[in-house]
């Protein structure tokens, strides 16, 4: 339905158009085959997790019985004591969350501002350069291994956190996402309208960019902030058990002649709960800021 139609008064609108009209406050609501699918693809999602924590409240010789466990066993919290002590996973906890919150943060910030560059602002090659920029994201990153090592080792950064938050300060998929959705939820006209008021670079990014930006910023943030936390390939080389992150230390849980699946186990769930906290307190401002760039787009 057009806005013309709505501002048509009573007696010129079509029994069409009266119809349309009336139909569009009317709210929308589920039906069965909508609550069931739903309900399927949330039991699927869900199985995962739940098995872990079952594996996790069992013992190792009870796991590899026939049929396996299908409820909760009274071994969850000692196993959890297990896994945190022999994993170091104190440790672990804090540094993974200064590396994913630092690359996090960083992340959005520079590819905010990188995407607004390539979506609004007129410079000389461009096209060329977010041509570069997307192209980097079909080179393997294992290609970029042993010349990255090579560097950090040559900076005295071996074993330090600052080896695996350096190369992911920024990155082409965050520049490209921000650069795509800030072409069409940021006008032109509102970045020409603030020069002409005077507003500074600076200004314009704070109180215009930043504002048009924040949906796409709070999706761009929990999607890196996961990815950050569950990466174990650059962390498993750049560092060691002495100075680990969650996925190093949950890898020497799977050491040892007959590793114990239990703990395992254990261990795993430990390292998802953080980021089951953080989707469950900023979840709803993620979802919220999701709808309002799909309202305004």
């Amino acid at each position: 339905m057009t806005t013309s139609e709505l501002t048509l008064p009573p007696k010129a609108r079509t029994p069409r158009t009266r119809r349309r009209v009336m139909g569009a406050g009317k709210q929308l609501h589920a039906g069965p085959v909508t609550y069931t699918v739903l309900t399927v693809f949330a039991l699927v999602s869900l199985a995962p997790l739940v098995w872990t924590a079952i594996a996790a409240s069992r013992t190792d010789r009870r796991l590899a019985q026939t049929p396996p466990p299908l409820w909760f066993g009274g071994n969850l919290f000692s196993n959890l004591r297990t896994a945190w002590n022999q994993a170091g996973l104190g440790t672990a906890m804090v540094n993974s969350v200064l590396v994913a919150g630092t690359i996090t943060v960083s992340t959005v910030l520079f590819a905010t501002l990188a995407g607004f560059a390539f979506a609004k602002l007129r410079f000389r090659f461009s096209g060329l350069l977010l041509l570069l920029t997307v192209g980097t994201m079909m080179i393997p990153p294992q290609l970029a291994v042993v010349p990255l090592y090579l560097w950090m080792a040559d900076l005295g950064w071996s074993n330090q956190l600052q080896t695996v938050i350096l190369p992911s300060l920024v990155t082409a998929f965050g520049t490209f996402f921000m650069r795509q959705y800030l072409v069409q939820a940021l006008p032109s006209e509102l970045v020409e309208a603030a020069r002409v008021d005077g507003a500074s670079s600076l200004r314009i990014v704070w109180h215009v960019v930043f504002p048009a930006a924040r949906p796409a910023m709070a999706v761009l943030g929990l999607l890196t902030f996961v990815f950050a936390w569950n990466d174990f390939l650059w962390p498993i080389i750049a560092l060691n058990q002495q100075n680990p992150t969650v996925q190093v230390a949950l890898n020497s849980l799977g050491t040892g002649y007959v590793p114990d699946q239990s703990v395992i186990m254990a261990g795993a769930l430990l390292g998802t709960l953080p980021l089951l906290v953080a989707f469950l307190l900023f979840g709803k401002q993620i979802v919220g800021g999701i709808m309002q760039g799909a309202i305004k787009g």
